[in-house]
């Protein structure tokens, strides 16, 4: 009775654009979407000209949405689209999880981007003003369904439903056009068959996980997992009670360098947080973590945090999220821009790695011998991975380096082409990337050889025009979001070039325009693709520079990029004004005015934060606390001016211990946090050990002390916890807070370092502390603490100094 209700009630519905998601894998009997999706279903005449015209988008990330809002809001003349999505899973959002525990996709809803939301974000719909500006995973989910609810509710959109076969069907009459063929399944039900007068790819290059040969058709006796499926410690070793060994990491670019870094953060964060859990992880003969993180690399690879120094030959450096200062436009040569991209040469090699280690303020020997980028290592092609942690983690040990490939596995042994053998494996997370090709299954091996299918190239799988977005040979396929590159304003350039040739097909064409004409009559993108494949040094993401592929694509659709609306910093090296490339720089024609104001929030929101960073010290409190991480020496002075209190002298080390978020102290604030899905963030288990000298009286004792240390994301704070009495793994109550002295303008350059201050009265003595951070580039070098008490038995003053 219920499912006859349902049926009935949408069959009622006045038309298919009313339906907003279709869940195949629903108790609905099949027939019931059989009727609401298939070529049967009374749609909107396919007829061409001024009549609307049928899309099929395979996939619902980024680059389908995209894809579907510009089909539906921006084509031009007459010409309007009905799209159809279909996504294969059960919810829209491609990699990206729609919430805290969606762990069905390919990324961990946890995982801190590797870009701020001032890159991942497209031109007329902006973040919240609250939203964090590095977003987690699952955050970048829920703007993706805002922007669904926003721009594609004309959508139909079809979960659970894979695309398994799509073909090219001849026109009826002479003179007409080609149609498309295209078969889907439902999760639960049977094939069923549609008709439409395009076909768009949108579901990524992350077809199917490529797994090493050394490691196909193998009886492994240990875990195995690509690293888009890890979760967490016990999700990856089962039960790890009574194991222990390396995590051994394949991989060595952007995903092996971000999986290897968020492994060793778990087992720090398991190893030294307060509960029984921590006993799993710990020997308890020797107190130390029972697993390790072995990376087995190939290259020398320069590591990035996800904050940059705009200043980096200051001590007191302005910091800003990396992408911000990195697609600095004032930074490359005046006049159009030219493609950095795909083949690179010596000169150019040795130019872009000299950028990183200027950027970075060091060759990272301090780190590992093995993540040295050397002098004669200038001539290879740069490569670049971004992690707050691993660096740190390698100097600390917790990340062991090997060089070469995995050569074969057996046991707990694994085999490097180098010679090398790797001991006491206790599981292998592949950091190897994806093959595309499977992503193309549903196309006729005749349409796969027109787009040149490379199965086994990773890097440029598909042979594209116009950088990856359609094949003159087939102009009703359309791709976006088809490329190794991490920028959304790209695949929303492919979208309305896409929309636009869509446009110029039919009975009633609309005409390119000569600036259309002219860049598609000049791309070469086909012949570059398939040099690049042989190309011993094409770069790391061969498809193109991001800037140069938006200027290429704005030249083309004749869309202007718009300036800053407000004065912008200047900066070194060439101390010129900021320019910034952001997607709302790039805004779309004929814009309504809702539009137009979200274009103008994401202008602002850049702005604001930019001059945040450079004039108001944001973000410094998280490039400090990222610092930290690992172990520094320490040498502290107690000097007394009262003569029965003691002077002395400490000499140690500090130890900052990585850990998730505890509420520990704060119990109410976290709880508030929770509720509304915000981000507990990190803190360090602060633990200093050595010994005291009393000069006063000639004693010699250990002394150890220990802190809890936090930063929170949201007001960009600093702060110090007592831990417990009874517990020392806990906080127990706030020391203080770490107020950075911001400089007045234009002095920051200046200073010797960030000075920072606190305060805390414990009953009647008061803690004056003052602290002073010097860096070189993004790394902490060295840093200063120095309290001085007074009260009415105390009067003393601390001068602690930390060094690596």
């Amino acid at each position: 009775m219920r499912r006859r209700c349902i049926l009935q009630f949408y069959m009622c519905l006045p038309a298919p654009a009313d339906i907003l998601l279709l869940n195949c894998s629903s108790n609905l009997k099949l027939q019931s979407f059989r009727l609401l999706n298939s070529s049967s279903f009374p749609r909107r005449s396919r007829s061409f000209g001024s009549m609307t015209k049928t899309v099929c988008v395979v996939g619902a990330g980024p680059s389908g949405l995209a894809a579907a809002k510009t089909l539906l809001h921006d084509a031009t003349g007459d010409n309007s689209f009905d799209v159809t999505i279909f996504e294969a899973q059960p919810r829209i959002g491609g990699l990206w999880p729609m919430h805290e525990n969606d762990n069905a996709g390919l990324v961990h809803p946890l995982m801190i981007a590797n870009q701020s939301r001032h890159t991942m974000y497209f031109s007329d719909f902006a973040w919240p003003d609250d939203a964090p500006q590095i977003p987690r995973a699952w955050q970048v989910g829920g703007y993706l369904e805002r922007y669904r609810q926003r721009y594609c509710k004309d959508a139909t959109i079809r979960l659970n439903c894979r695309v398994e076969k799509a073909e090219l069907v001849p026109p009826a009459t002479e003179g007409g056009r080609h149609s498309w063929r295209v078969q889907t399944k439902p999760t639960d039900g049977e094939l069923e068959e549609h008709t439409f007068d395009f076909f768009i790819v949108a579901s990524g290059f992350f077809g199917q996980p490529y797994i090493p040969a050394a490691l196909q058709d193998c009886k492994l006796d240990i875990p195995v997992v690509h690293s888009s499926k890890y979760r967490n410690l016990e999700q990856l070793l089962g039960e790890p009670k009574s194991s222990s060994g390396k995590i051994l990491v394949v991989g060595g670019q952007l995903s092996g360098v971000e999986i290897a870094g968020t492994i060793a953060t778990h087992i720090s964060s398991a190893v030294n947080s307060p509960g029984s859990r921590r006993n799993d992880f710990i020997d308890q003969k020797t107190g130390k973590p029972k697993f390790s993180v072995h990376h087995l690399v190939q290259r020398p690879t320069w590591i990035a945090p996800l904050t940059l120094a705009t200043n980096p030959g200051s001590p007191a450096p302005a910091f800003l999220p990396l992408d911000l200062p990195y697609q600095n436009l004032s930074n490359r040569p005046p006049g159009p821009l030219t493609n950095t991209q795909g083949h690179v040469s010596v000169e150019a090699a040795r130019a872009v790695n000299k950028v990183f280690h200027a950027l970075l303020g060091t060759d990272q020997s301090e780190f590992s011998p093995l993540l040295t980028v050397k002098e004669e290592d200038f001539n290879s092609q740069p490569f670049l991975g971004v992690s707050d942690t691993y660096a740190d983690f390698v100097r600390a040990g917790a990340i062991t380096l090997s060089r070469g490939k995995l050569e074969s596995l057996s046991g707990s042994v694994a085999t490097v082409t180098t010679g090398d053998r790797i001991e006491d494996v206790a599981a292998v997370v592949l950091a190897t990337g994806f093959g595309a090709a499977p992503s193309l299954s549903f196309f006729s091996d005749e349409i796969r050889e027109t787009l040149a299918v490379s199965p086994d190239d990773i890097n440029n799988t598909v042979a594209l025009a116009f950088h990856n977005s359609y094949h003159p040979k087939i102009p009703s396929l359309g791709f976006v979001g088809f490329y190794r590159s991490p920028y959304w304003g790209a695949q929303e350039m492919q979208a309305r070039f896409v929309t636009r040739l869509f446009c110029m097909e039919g009975e009633s064409p609309v005409p390119p325009s000569p600036a259309m004409a002219e860049s598609l009559q000049l791309d070469d993108s086909i012949e570059r693709t398939l040099a690049l494949r042989t190309d011993p040094r094409r770069s790391q993401f061969p498809m193109g520079d991001y800037p140069w592929l938006m200027q290429e694509f704005a030249k083309a659709l004749d869309i202007e990029r718009i300036p800053h609306t407000c004065e912008m910093p200047t900066l070194p090296p060439y101390n010129l004004e900021m320019n910034v490339l952001t997607t709302a720089r790039y805004p779309g024609h004929d814009l309504d005015d809702s539009r137009k104001q979200e274009v103008e929030t994401s202008l602002k929101q850049t702005q604001d934060i930019i001059w945040a960073g450079i004039r108001d010290g944001r973000f410094a409190a998280r490039a400090i606390f990222r610092s930290l991480l690992g172990e520094w020496k320490l040498e502290r002075d107690l000097t007394s001016r009262l003569p029965d209190q003691p002077s002395g002298h400490f000499s140690g080390t500090a130890k900052f211990l990585l850990r998730e978020g505890t509420a520990d102290g704060r119990e109410a604030d976290f709880a508030a946090l929770e509720a509304a899905g915000g981000d507990r963030g990190f803190e360090y288990l602060y633990i200093e050990e050595g010994e005291f000298v009393d000069r006063t009286h000639g004693l010699r004792f250990n002394a150890t002390r220990r802190y809890i240390w936090r930063y929170t994301e949201k007001d960009d704070r600093l702060s110090v916890w007592f831990v417990k009495p009874d517990d020392e793994l806990r906080a127990d109550y706030l020391f203080h807070e770490i107020e950075m002295v911001v400089p007045e303008d234009g002095q920051g350059d200046s200073r010797d370092g960030w000075d920072a201050k606190g305060g805390h009265l414990c009953i009647k003595d008061y803690y004056n502390v003052k602290y002073h951070f010097q860096f070189q580039s993004v790394n902490l070098k060295e840093w200063k603490l120095a309290y001085t008490v007074n009260g009415p038995k105390k009067d003393y003053t601390i001068d602690g100094v930390y060094r690596r």
